[in-house]
């Protein structure tokens, strides 16, 4: 679930650190300049297409906070092998083990692999 009330901060967050104006902010994701004012107003609340053009367009922007405003932003590492290991090795060090694990490419497709 999205925090909607916090949604558009975070948006002009993301353009004020990259000075971008929202028509450059548009641009640079690949949507309509109307839609970044419809969000930034409150208007419209954002589709998982438009998230995840905002995460690939910026890899520094962690979907968590993007969504919930909880977490950091930005991200400091933005390699994924970086990003993962650390959560990799605290589930294993507290007797987690994963059970699946879930690929989402930009085209809005994914893949899934379940341990049997």
């Amino acid at each position: 679930m999205v925090n909607e009330k916090g949604f558009a901060g975070r948006l002009q967050q993301i353009m004020k650190l990259n000075s971008l104006s929202a028509s450059a902010f548009a641009d640079t994701i690949g949507v309509q300049r109307s839609g970044i004012s419809h969000l930034l107003s409150g208007r419209n609340k954002p589709s998982l297409d438009f998230v995840l053009k905002v995460v690939n367009a910026f890899p520094e922007v962690d979907l968590y906070w993007l969504l919930n405003g909880k977490g950091t932003y930005p991200i400091r590492d933005t390699t994924k092998e970086t990003a993962l290991e650390p959560t990799a090795k605290q589930s294993r060090s507290k007797g987690k083990k994963i059970t699946r694990v879930m690929l989402f490419y930009d085209d809005g497709s994914f893949e899934s692999w379940d341990k049997r």
